[in-house]
């Protein structure tokens, strides 16, 4: 069974045949999580952009293990110049804004996010695993009208969206995305790690009962895999 990790704030681990794909790992520094980077193993990593609550500890992981990084050209070419070889680069030199890698039975594509960053421009990512289960991670991102196309696009299964605020959506802005990307399931992330954010996701239940949603809302405890059902 593929299984989903959330290990707070916005980094995931996701496993599909015995193979772990980790989004924005940041674990050390980060008061929510429960392991610590040392620990963690993985075989593809994305990084969604080069702030240091999302890049986390990619590059080291990606030194331990010998885990693939996937991300921004301008970023993989960051941590290239910090020691990462090209052969542990998806692409070789990461790839862009609609472009579709596959790695090992993997697809990823890549989306836009409305953010900033230093290293080329915030991205999201939809990835598809072997079983065609689709998960579709926001990274940190305002709502866009855009996200309407994706939702077209691709049957999303999961969509892992911020409801934070101050930095990213709000529980508001996060609900119209979770009805335009017309998600089965969407998962709350980018919340309760500083005093700033949102502290829990009443107010984005709420919002998703307004727009007739509420049966899309799931939760993850953090530390706690939880089973991935088409």
């Amino acid at each position: 069974m593929n299984t989903l990790t959330w290990h707070g704030h916005s980094a995931f681990a996701i496993t599909s045949n015995q193979k772990t794909i980790l989004v924005d790992p940041w674990f050390d520094g980060n008061p929510s999580a429960k392991a610590a980077a040392a620990n963690i193993e993985a075989d593809l990593i994305l990084v969604t952009h080069d702030h240091d609550d999302h890049v986390g500890q990619a590059l080291d992981i990606c030194k331990r293990t010998g885990a693939t990084l996937g991300c921004i050209v301008e970023l993989a070419a960051k941590l290239k110049a910090k020691g990462l070889p090209d052969s542990q680069i998806l692409n070789g030199i990461g790839f862009n804004i609609g472009g579709t890698v596959t790695h090992e039975g993997i697809s990823v594509t890549m989306t836009q996010a409305h953010h900033s960053c230093a290293s080329g421009v915030p991205v999201g990512f939809i990835i598809r695993l072997e079983d065609g289960y689709t998960v579709y991670h926001a990274g940190d991102t305002g709502v866009f009208s855009s996200m309407a196309l994706w939702g077209k696009l691709y049957k999303i299964d999961l969509a892992l969206l911020p409801i934070g605020g101050v930095f990213t959506m709000d529980p508001a802005q996060a609900a119209l995305a979770a009805m335009m990307l017309r998600c089965k399931k969407v998962l709350p992330m980018h919340w309760g790690t500083f005093p700033a954010l949102e502290q829990n996701v009443d107010a984005f239940r709420k919002e998703l009962d307004k727009l007739g949603l509420a049966d899309t809302l799931t939760q993850a405890e953090v530390g706690v895999p939880m089973g991935l059902v088409g």
